[in-house]
């Protein structure tokens, strides 16, 4: 092991030992320690056993957190292979943490115990910094948080070298602890995977018809394929055989805040998957696409055609979209689109305006209080599983990356599932 000493200069103490340079050459390094002595003579061997396990010396300087998380962002993140959707998602959460005291924190001085504060925040809540008094997050977006943590500060160990260790590997995600009422009378199974009755979809159905809202074609395509939100409203004709009545799913719609721009990209999991649909839907995009020859007649010149045009970033491709009335010029490079999911006027209906559309619905409409999109992915597979699909062919309908993830989201379909499951037993007994 390398030799090293430690000295006093001023008020401080300092250590240092020696490393090999580019060359291999033997130089002696010095570092900041801290008024104690003894505290320094401890950073030193903590230094030295880091630098013969993995043979450098981190350089993080005055590098913060939330310029390491810059760093990751533009290295590894954006020229990575990860989805469009999923990249906007980690930056998204990337300026969040920025936002907390953790951000400004020197990355030389980040212990697991600052990590673990942090987290141990986002999971109870508290009040921060400014006074304000944070609620807890979700469970999806500590997911979020800990990716991004996760993966930023692999990146400063390596290949950035900044750190010489991973302090997030010694932090545990934890997680306020539900209580039971255990006399209450209510018989409701609190694990049931929120889903909406036909009741419901008819009243949530009809509400959008009244109102004419564009949204309620999405809302319906959802319903009856298990679609995302972002990949009902980014699909085409050309996307749908009404004749073999399916659709391949190729690519998803989302806003992207930063630049103020709705753009196309790949599904969540960069994969295509075609899904059948019944007669039911079958009908209703017949209707639809009726309806928007109509239109185009009814609004002439004014009747606005949609474009999009590629964007290349860091290797990573996606498309901008944009909406113009037929009498204007088409931009350079662009491409038409025929999307499924129109406006009157022929724009195309955003997933960002459904997404707002459906907060209204849970505020309106008596009986779908909470209600969100992704609820009627729930519930296509519910419904699913409920009348006999098989497992695997649910899961490629959804286009998860594996069946456990299907099972372990939708283990409780529906109360009447698991009540025939339990008189199956009778039958056993019957024979007995």
């Amino acid at each position: 092991m390398a030799k090293g000493s430690v000295r006093k200069k001023g008020n401080k103490w300092y250590y240092r030992f020696y490393v090999e340079d580019e060359s291999g050459k033997l130089v002696q390094r010095e570092f900041t320690g801290t008024a104690s002595k003894s505290e320094t003579e401890a950073m030193l061997r903590k230094a030295m056993e880091d630098y013969e396990a993995k043979k450098f010396v981190a350089k993080a300087e005055n590098v913060t957190v939330g310029g390491l998380l810059d760093l990751w962002v533009e290295e590894e993140l954006k020229p990575g292979n990860l989805s469009n959707g999923t990249v906007m998602s980690y930056m998204g959460t990337v300026g969040r943490v920025k936002r907390y005291p953790i951000g400004s924190r020197k990355l030389k001085t980040v212990t697991p115990e600052h990590l673990q504060a942090f987290f141990d925040h986002l999971s109870f809540g508290g009040v921060n910094a400014d006074g304000a008094k944070d609620k807890p997050i979700s469970k999806g977006y500590m997911r979020l948080f800990s990716a991004v943590m996760q993966g930023a500060f692999r990146f400063a160990v390596f290949p950035k070298r900044l750190m010489t260790y991973n302090p997030m590997q010694y932090v545990k995600i934890k997680q306020k602890q539900e209580t039971q009422e255990l006399f209450t009378e209510d018989a409701e199974d609190g694990c049931t995977v929120p889903t909406i009755s036909f009741e419901q979809y008819k009243a949530l159905t009809d509400w959008l018809k009244k109102k004419n809202n564009p949204a309620l074609l999405p809302i319906r395509i959802a319903y009856f394929t298990g679609l995302r939100i972002g990949e009902a409203c980014a699909l085409t004709w050309q996307d749908i055989d009404l004749k073999e009545q399916t659709i391949t799913v190729r690519r998803s719609m989302r806003y992207n805040g930063a630049r103020h721009k709705t753009e196309i990209g790949t599904t969540k999991r960069n994969k295509i998957r075609t899904v059948d649909f019944c007669d039911t839907l079958a009908a209703i995009l017949k209707a639809a696409k009726a309806e928007q020859h109509k239109n185009r007649f009814r609004y002439g010149e004014l009747y606005s055609l949609n474009y999009c045009k590629q964007v290349q970033e860091k290797g990573r491709s996606y498309y901008e979209l944009y909406s113009l009335p037929q009498s204007e010029k088409v931009p350079e490079d662009c491409k038409e689109l025929s999307f499924v999911c129109l406006r009157p006027d022929g724009c195309y209906e955003s997933a960002s305006t459904v997404s707002i559309v459906c907060r209204t619905v849970a505020k309106k409409v008596p009986g779908l209080e909470g209600f969100h999109f992704h609820q009627l992915r729930h519930t296509f597979t519910s419904n699913l599983l409920a009348n006999g699909a098989a497992p695997k062919d649910v899961q490629e309908l959804l286009g998860h990356a594996d069946v456990s993830t299907t099972m372990n989201i939708y283990a409780h379909a529906t109360r009447e599932a698991k009540r025939s499951s339990a008189r199956l037993l009778d039958k056993v007994a019957g024979g007995g």
